[in-house]
Parts: C-alpha cells; structure tokens; sequence
C-alpha cells in the first residue's frame, strides 16, 4: 500500500540519493549526523503512530549508515521507555563515520547491542530493519541472507528503514534475499525501485520523509522518471461545452473480438465509451457482430472479413485501438496489415502485440501496451521483470512511439525516454480483461482531444485508481473488469 498523499513525484536512482546527501551535508552544511538523528527520529514517529500499543522492540542492524539510522531509533526508543533490544550482524568495528557516532551516543545511554540470534525473536512486538540501505549492490548471500530468512519468518510487524534489505534501490528487484518489511520509511528522495518490479511485495506501506533538506538541493540533479499523479493528470481532460455534440469526442474503432473472444472487444469499448468517447465502432466477425449490440446498443458493431471491409471504418475513426480478442489468425494478421500505414493514433494490445512480435514493423504514431511475457516476445528476451526500467526503454527504442509495461508499477515511456511510473492498483486486478479495458480507456482518452501520452499517462492512472475503488467495496479477490467501469466513468469526471 502506497501512503499516495504525502509522496514526491521526482523519483531518483540510488547514486542520485547519495549526490543529494553530499550536497545537502557538504555544500548547505547539514552535518551528516544531524541527517541520521532526523531519519531515526523519523521513523521513531512512525513506529508510534503505527504501532501505539507496542512495547518490545527488537532492532537489526548492520555495518553501513542504515545501521546509523537504526541505532538512532534504539536510542530515542530506549530513552521512552520502549523495551528495545538491538541485535548486530556483522562486526561493529567495521562502523565508521556518522554510523559510529550513533553507535557510541547509543552506548552512551546503557543500550548495549547483542550478536544476532534467530532464537532471540520470539517475544517482541515491532522489529526494525536497518541491515542494508540503498547502496547494496551485490547478491545477499550466507549469514546475512540467513538473517533475512529469519526475519521474514517472524510473526510480528517489521518497519524498514529507506529500503527493504536486500532490495535493489534502481530496479525493484530483490538481490538474492529481501525483507518483507510492513512499513517502509524512505529518506530524502523517494527512489525509483521502490515502487514497481517486486518492490509492492516487499515495502509494504511506503512513506516519506525528506529529513527538512532545503528544496534547493533538489534543483542540481534532473531526474527524468517521475511518479504519475492522476489529481494533476486529469486536467488535461478539456471542459465540455454547453453546446457540444458527439462528434466533438471524437470516434474510436476496436479491431478484435475473434471467434469466443468477442467480450475483450466489447470491454474495451465500453470503457473507451465510459470515459468519455463520442462514438464507438468495433470491427469484428462477422458470425457475432450482432451479438454485441444486444448488451450495450450504443456500440456499432460491425462484421469485418477482410481488410478492404476494415477501410470506411478507418476512414471515420479518429483513433484505433487493435488486439482485444483479435487472436492470430490469417484474419487477425490481415486486419493488423491494413492499419499499418495509418497516421492516426493506434493502440496496440494483446493478441496484435503477438503478431507484432513475429512481423516486428513501427506504426507512424502508435502506443504499445504489453504486459512482461509480451513485452518479452517484442524484444526476444527473457530477462524483463530483472530491470523494468531498462526493459521499456528498449521497448521504445524498437518501435517508437509511447510504451507501456503493465503490472505492478505499471511504467510509461515517451519518445523523450522519460518514464513515468502508477503506483496504484492492486492484485485483484490480475484478471482476464483488465487489460482490454486499459486499452479502451486510453483509445477513449485519445478520441477526446489528449495526445498518446497524456493519454496513456492518464489512462492508467484512471484505471488503477478505478480498480482499488471497485475492490475497496467488496475486496480484490474475485473482482472483474466490469467491476471497475463504474468507476472508470466517476474518475473521467474530475
């Protein structure tokens, strides 16, 4: 769960931080320790207000300024009265700099730290991991990866400081082993792994805490990855006039919906219709095109065979939405070489991603929506989920345009490169479908006057924030894409 309210958009590398940290110690003066008795008093009111009742806690810590941070919160915790034990992995004679400050000031007070056991976990309320922070940059292996185990078979709540160990703080991806924090408290800039790849298992709710660095020290390093915010999003959704009509909002054409696939066609045109397209058209066979205006009558269906029966169609649309449903047939195959040439906006999914796969080509103005086994068959790789970030830059490299890679920090990338990261939904929306209503939401953005990329931006944003309201109401399991269309139509209307 992502504390959403009270997160940076700027998202940074892990080098990035500590050129923040430098410039914020060196050249505005703030005295590392200072930084460190900030951070661990930070996440002192975070374990507060979390866990008001709690009373034993057990602190992890490790040989780098993680550590430092940790035996800050022991300090501030013992001083409390908390009831606090702090277990050391790794010789303290390996602490140096702001870190051994906070040791000996810590020891300064009686509070003493204990080789690390697994048996000494068993009775506590709150553990506090400070084992690695964001420069571990190896695989976790023997005792500490032993640790790990250890802690993430406790039975209690654990907080993490900046970072789950053992995650990597550029990629989301865990190094070997990682903590299954929780809570994580974040510190002075909020970093890019920790909010896609396998991150959403490991941090649990995310917080941050800048440390009161001036925002000056921000203004050195450009950043181009960027948390997407559906509140400053969906003011690029235009005003609609008194006297507007429907062709005003612009008309989307759904190819797909091969022989008992027809409802991811009728999904995505739906949802492109409940943000607010002015007309909808789907192009599917001709055996059930009459089947879809049974349920939803503001569609128009119509029975495609081949491509020359596919171009009126072209013609009035002003955006084009291709692979819900489609399959890989000759059929399909065909229809996606009819729009090849188009200049207008072509939304690419499912089923002509595959094809597209096989017969790679670039489309004058397209956006790409592929989830990572897709994404994998685009770029003839299997190494994906290892570097998301790396993954759809090479994605846009082949074949331009706007891409998208969906999951768990679903990821947007521009012509620009820059990349732009949701960090909402949930599990409950990884079901058949869901996927095709995205493709109709961003087609239906598009049609209203948004570029790709406002679009695709908004589009997911839209989508995910209508996913976790439908399963806010009655949980994630068992919800649907039509659970979320409801939803779709109250956040297009900010």
């Amino acid at each position: 769960m992502i504390n959403d309210k009270y997160l940076p958009l700027p998202l940074y590398r892990a080098n990035q931080v500590r050129e923040l940290d430098r410039i914020a110690i060196e050249e505005i003066g703030i005295p590392g320790i200072c930084l460190m008795e900030r951070a661990g008093s930070a996440a002192f009111e975070i374990l507060k207000s979390h866990w008001p009742k709690a009373h034993r806690i057990i602190v992890v810590c490790g040989t780098g300024n993680n550590a430092g941070d940790a035996y800050v919160l022991a300090r501030l915790a013992h001083l409390a009265a908390y009831d606090v034990m702090v277990l050391q992995v790794g010789d303290t004679a390996n602490l140096k700099g702001d870190a051994l400050i906070a040791f000996k000031a810590m020891q300064a007070i009686g509070l003493t730290a204990q080789v690390f056991t697994k048996t000494k976990l068993s009775v506590v309320d709150v553990i506090i991991d400070g084992l690695f922070g964001t420069g571990l940059n190896r695989e976790v292996s023997g005792k500490w990866q032993k640790v790990i185990d250890s802690l993430n078979s406790r039975t209690c709540p654990l907080l993490s400081l900046d970072i789950p160990s053992g995650l990597d703080a550029d990629t989301g991806t865990v190094l070997g082993a990682a903590v299954k924090a929780d809570v994580t408290v974040t510190f002075i800039a909020l970093k890019q792994g920790l909010l896609t790849g396998a991150a959403p298992d490991y941090c649990g709710k995310l917080y941050f805490d800048d440390l009161q660095v001036p925002p000056i020290i921000y203004d050195s390093l450009t950043t181009t990855i960027k948390r997407l915010d559906y509140h400053n999003l969906k003011t690029a959704l235009p005003k609609r006039q008194r006297t507007a009509h429907k062709g005003k909002f612009g008309h989307v054409l759904i190819i797909g919906g091969d022989s008992g696939m027809i409802g991811a066609a009728r999904l995505a045109a739906e949802a492109a219709a409940r943000v607010g397209a002015g007309l909808i058209s789907i192009a599917t066979r001709s055996a059930h095109a009459a089947l879809l205006n049974l349920t939803r009558p503001e569609i128009m269906s119509h029975g495609v065979e081949t491509a020359e029966q596919l171009q009126p169609l072209l013609e009035k649309a002003n955006v084009i939405a291709i692979g819900p449903g489609l399959g890989q047939t000759s059929w399909a195959t065909s229809l996606l070489e009819a729009i090849k040439e188009t200049e207008k906006p072509v939304i690419v999914d499912a089923d002509a991603l595959n094809l597209l796969a096989k017969t790679p080509f670039r489309f004058t103005n397209s956006i790409l929506t592929p989830h990572p086994r897709e994404a994998a068959r685009l770029l003839e790789s299997s190494i994906i989920e290892s570097n998301r970030f790396s993954t759809i830059r090479a994605l846009q490299r082949r074949f331009g345009g706007v891409c998208l890679l969906k999951g768990a920090g679903t990821l947007v990338a521009d012509s620009q490169e820059s990349i732009g990261i949701c960090n909402a939904g949930n599990p409950g929306m990884a079901t058949a479908g869901m996927g095709d209503l995205l493709t109709g939401v961003i087609a239906g953005l598009i049609a209203q006057g948004l570029t790709p990329i406002e679009a695709t931006n908004l589009g997911v944003c839209l989508h995910a924030k209508a996913g976790d309201k439908a399963a806010a109401q009655e949980g994630e399991r068992g919800l649907i894409p039509s659970d979320l269309i409801p939803w779709l139509r109250h956040y297009a209307n900010p």
